[in-house]
């Protein structure tokens, strides 16, 4: 197996470094691919889908890791549209993600000529000012865009895509009863890469590996809604935490691990109530911690009717 991985290491940067004449060189049309691993996303995949359709991407690659709701029917319809490209299967329980993702973006690459490549996960909308994320690609002569990730405060009562607050790291989580993996943590950039020159992505996919390797930060955003309510915040970090225990390496995911053994304790249901500051709410408002921020409801607005 090591041996294998090796040659795959070294087969990866052998064409990297064939493809180093376009690293760098503007694209004045690129073609954006955008892969998504799922679970269970029946209550924000189809919004996704048609989000980032609108915002220019050209054509999604998804995993489906063992999803039981209607996740297959939604991924099955942009499927005979035509936007999602290709369907991963993924049976395996442990969780490897980096590993999963790896696979797509060289699907994107090899099979589906994509110039630029988006790793995402349902939960998150990438969103630019301009109103289409090629406006930045094809401003760059970089091969990585950093992207800033604003956590959405979620609302009971109403769609993910009607939550208009935000949230700011809180430097100080004791003063506000807050959990270690609150909401209000600070937030690691997302990465968007070229397909040439692409060597490993991250756990997270907040890094990538390219050679060569010219970064810059874009004005793109990614709203985040990793936490969409009390009962699916449970199952999540139930399901994530037991696949993750599965997997022989132990680095990333430390905070599905560390929600997991709560779970495991009897405590994890008591500490959501500190991952979104329930208790200090009005107090986390006033001091600048939640902000209102309508930007994906008032595109929202307009999709739906046109929908």
């Amino acid at each position: 197996m090591k041996i294998m991985n090796y040659r795959f290491a070294l087969k990866k940067f052998s064409i990297a470094v064939i493809e180093g004449y376009k690293a760098f060189r503007p694209c004045p049309a690129p073609r954006l691919i955008m892969t998504l691993l799922v679970k269970n996303e029946e209550d924000m995949l189809e919004e996704n889908l048609l989000f980032h359709k609108a915002m220019g991407v050209d054509g999604f690659i998804i995993t489906d890791n063992n999803s039981t709701d209607c996740t297959p029917e939604i991924i099955r319809k942009y499927q005979e549209k035509g936007w999602v490209l290709e369907v991963i299967d993924e049976k395996a329980t442990n969780y490897e993600q980096k590993k999963w993702v790896d696979r797509m973006v060289w699907k994107a690459k090899r099979d589906y000529k994509a110039d630029w490549v988006i790793n995402a996960d349902a939960d998150e909308l990438w969103y630019t000012p301009s109103g289409n994320l090629k406006s930045e690609l094809m401003a760059t002569t970089a091969n990585v865009l950093t992207c800033e990730v604003k956590c959405v405060y979620p609302e009971d009562g109403k769609p993910f895509w009607l939550w208009n607050q935000t949230v700011e790291p809180v430097t100080d989580p004791g003063r506000y009863q807050l959990s270690q993996y609150s909401l209000f943590g600070r937030q690691n950039n997302k990465v968007i890469h070229r397909a040439a020159g692409y060597l490993q992505i991250s756990m997270g996919n907040h890094k990538v590996a390219m050679f060569p390797k010219r970064k810059e930060a874009s004005k793109i955003r990614v709203y985040h809604y990793n936490i969409r309510g009390k009962q699916p915040f449970l199952e999540k970090m139930i399901n994530g935490g037991r696949q993750l225990e599965q997997n022989p390496r132990k680095h990333g995911g430390r905070h599905w691990r560390y929600f997991y053994q709560l779970h495991k304790e009897g405590l994890l249901e008591a500490e959501y109530d500190k991952v979104v500051g329930t208790a200090s709410f009005d107090l986390l408002k006033r001091d600048g911690y939640i902000r209102t921020d309508s930007t994906i409801p008032d595109l929202f607005a307009v999709l739906n009717k046109n929908r």
